[in-house]
């Protein structure tokens, strides 16, 4: 089931942010992932093709063809992009602050929703 992959990731923000001290890092990328993966999912299931990236704006932008109405939670969306990499790689700026953090997690879970309410009980987990 292609949305257990979004789940997977959801859960491991969720298990880093309660790591002590969070990681922080960890959380927003997970996030990424999550929205990155769900937004695949969407595409795939309309047999949209879409190229390898991690851009969140570019994929939404076919998503868009298809649903007009994830438009809002897609514009949230495109911030997490920068996730995929910001944080992971050395020489990397400072951690993400707590509150962007949250933010991520709220608009992850966002994507999350919107795509799977969107597409039918079959490919739920």
């Amino acid at each position: 089931m292609a949305a257990e992959r979004q789940r997977i990731d959801l859960r491991g923000a969720d298990a880093s942010l309660a790591a002590i001290p969070p990681i922080w890092e960890d959380v927003v990328f997970h996030c990424q992932q999550a929205a990155e993966k769900a937004i695949k999912s969407f595409l795939t299931f309309h047999q949209r093709p879409f190229g390898k990236t991690h851009d969140l704006r570019e994929l939404g932008r076919n998503c868009l063809e298809i649903d007009i109405t994830l438009g809002p939670v897609l514009d949230r969306a495109i911030p997490l992009t920068w996730y995929a990499w910001k944080f992971r790689y050395p020489g990397a700026p400072e951690e993400p602050t707590p509150h962007e953090t949250q933010e991520a997690l709220t608009v992850a879970r966002e994507v999350f929703t919107e795509i799977l309410d969107r597409l039918p009980n079959e490919v739920h987990p």
